[in-house]
């Protein structure tokens, strides 16, 4: 009865053995290679969808804020893209005016189904304007002077102007810095910072055309599909 047992035994351990011979795997077809390669760009692309760029939104139109946030109260704002989510804590101590604004555009749906109009690798992912031209706003402008000692660094998010316009003014289209350091003068006024998502930040911040210059055109739509405010405390 333990003969046959055995045997099995015995052609079980050649089996294994022959099977150990060779650990090398084998070699991937062509196919498999280029679809390796395909998941590791969308891999690197931060598994940013292409999307069409939504119609523009009409310039203006919005109301501004009569009273600012709650001092003692957290708001954060939720930006859900076609490159995922990442989420702004706003700074209302430092930006009063500047955090009520954004809080009620948000609240509104005023970035909702806009672009990120402009890329600029290594330095900002830029975005807010509802004409997706860079020379909108909601109608009206705030103004909160940044400290003099202010950074904008990795994950700062802060407020664009016009060169003419005063330090601290800002209307509806923002920034989120993705250099370590974008060495910019403190004209800017603060919003907050991201608190979540930074590596969405950066997917984002591949999409732009590196032979743009200042310009950042972006090399394909990367759409704001909706803004939400969320409190907290």
């Amino acid at each position: 009865m333990l003969r046959p047992l055995t045997l099995v035994l015995a052609l079980l351990a050649l089996l294994l053995a022959a099977c150990g011979e060779n650990d090398d795997p084998p070699e991937p077809s062509e196919e498999q290679a280029a679809q390796s390669q395909s998941e590791s760009a969308d891999s690197d692309a931060g598994g940013c969808q292409e999307v069409a760029a939504p119609e523009p939104k009409p310039d203006g139109g919005a109301k501004k804020p009569a009273k600012g946030l709650a001092a003692a109260k957290t708001y954060e704002v939720v930006m859900t893209t076609s490159c995922g989510d990442f989420t702004i804590r706003l700074n209302q101590k430092i930006s009063p005016k500047t955090a009520a604004s954004f809080a009620s555009l948000a609240r509104s749906g005023f970035y909702d189904n806009t672009v990120f109009h402009r890329i600029v690798p290594d330095f900002v992912i830029q975005g807010g304007d509802p004409t997706g031209s860079g020379t909108g706003g909601p109608g009206y402008s705030t103004r909160d002077t940044p400290p003099g000692d202010t950074i904008y660094s990795e994950g700062v998010v802060a407020m664009a102007k016009t060169e003419v316009e005063p330090p601290g003014t800002s209307g509806s289209q923002f920034y989120v810095v993705t250099a370590r350091d974008a060495g910019l003068p403190p004209d800017y006024a603060v919003l907050g910072r991201v608190v979540k998502g930074q590596q969405v930040v950066t997917a984002i911040g591949l999409l732009g055309d590196p032979n743009s210059g200042g310009t950042g055109t972006p090399l394909q739509p990367v759409v704001l599909e909706s803004a939400k405010l969320v409190t907290k405390g």
